[in-house]
């Protein structure tokens, strides 16, 4: 569908009522956060120590990609080799375009991530240390690919920033959800102290760890248990694939199309 304004303007519309409707999630987050305490007073220490990593493993991809960064050449996966062949090439097509790209990404990694939760769930506490930095590698990727679809490069650290501030919107509650959304309003500030601002907040990067770490703790509970893992783990990485998939679609759409609206030669 053509990129008019009225039609971009619509689209703004949607994307301002789901960030709005981010704020029903409130009682459940409140409710589910009761067991954590709980559970990760018993959970093994060879468990928590393998959470802890995410620390150092976010902290290299904040700053180098580390092993999860993905290639922009893989960007004709997404579209046809006849239409698109670089970045500069996505930018130049429609926002509708680039939503069904996003959502062809998304059934794939979904359909991955439930047969990586299921395969690794088998085993119950034995496996969960092999699907936890398995499940953050497929969600970083996701993200990073969705970034590629909508013409944006995971190699340039702002990105990545970027990225990290939509891995923890998910696991945040309502509080840091509306400041991460305050955050990310002034990500592509033409003000250079804004923008700043933003980049040195952003560079705390940790507080993701501990919000992240806390959106296993069903999983800890329910994995834990060989043969019905499977079941578990298959529906939970499902679904935090969905999470974070629609999360960054959300975001990186809202900054493209602001973006068009601003393009003086759209009509």
């Amino acid at each position: 569908m053509e990129d008019s304004k009225d039609w971009l303007a619509e689209e703004l519309k949607k994307v301002e009522i789901w960030e709005k409707d981010q704020s029903d999630l409130w009682f459940w987050e409140k409710l589910g956060r009761l067991p954590f305490k709980f559970i990760d007073k018993w959970t093994p220490t060879f468990i928590q120590n393998k959470i802890g990593l995410l620390i150092d493993e976010l902290g290299q991809y904040v700053q180098t990609g580390g092993s999860y960064l993905s290639s922009t050449s893989k960007v004709t996966s997404y579209y046809p080799k006849e239409v698109v062949q670089t970045l500069e090439d996505v930018k130049n097509l429609f926002v509708s375009t680039m939503d069904s790209a996003v959502d062809g990404l998304t059934k794939n990694r979904k359909n991955l991530a439930t047969v990586q939760g299921a395969s690794t769930g088998i085993g119950g506490i034995f496996t969960l240390t092999i699907d936890i930095p398995l499940l953050l590698g497929l969600q970083l990727k996701t993200l990073q690919d969705i970034a590629i679809c909508y013409g944006y490069d995971p190699n340039d650290k702002k990105e990545r920033l970027f990225i990290v501030k939509c891995l923890q919107f998910v696991s945040a509650d309502i509080v840091g959800k509306q400041t991460i959304l305050s955050q990310l309003s002034m990500f592509d500030s033409q003000d250079e102290v804004a923008k700043r601002e933003v980049l040195s907040e952003m560079q705390g990067w940790r507080e993701v760890v501990f919000s992240y770490r806390d959106q296993f703790g069903w999983k800890k509970l329910f994995q834990m248990i060989p043969i019905a893992g499977l079941v578990f783990g298959a529906f939970i990485n499902r679904s935090a694939i969905n999470d974070i998939a629609e999360a960054g679609k959300m975001l990186y759409r809202k900054r493209r199309i602001l973006e068009r609206l601003q393009n003086p030669t759209i009509q």
